[in-house]
């Protein structure tokens, strides 16, 4: 199983970035794909998930800013990241979950800074 996240970097406050997961190894359809992220310091923190029927949940700091989307057919999960603040850099990680399996990416780095 493979989560290989990318799309990360250097970027302006108020700018945008859009970070890709292709997953490889798994039933990509079935399972809830999620991004997560960690901050110097800080625990792990979901930022949004989305079900395999394309349902979403946001964290607060995030919903109105973020979106999530998936390609079933492509096996790749999207984050598209608007208004980006310096509070939003972090190590960005890929999640693919269901009951009986949890598989991590190794995560793409996001600096929002000026």
């Amino acid at each position: 199983v493979q989560l290989q996240a990318s799309g990360g970097g250097l970027v302006e406050p108020g700018g945008s970035l859009k970070l890709s997961c292709a997953a490889s190894g798994i039933r990509f359809s079935i399972y809830l794909m999620a991004w997560y992220r960690q901050a110097p310091g800080n625990q792990r923190e979901l930022v949004a998930d989305i079900t395999s029927g394309g349902n979403t949940n946001y964290a607060n700091s995030v919903k109105g800013r973020f979106t999530i989307s998936r390609d079933n057919a492509k096996n790749l999960v999207y984050l598209q990241m608007n208004s980006l603040k310096p509070e939003d850099t972090a190590v960005y990680y890929c999640n693919a979950r269901i009951v009986t399996s949890n598989f991590w990416g190794q995560g793409t780095e996001v600096t929002v800074s000026s």
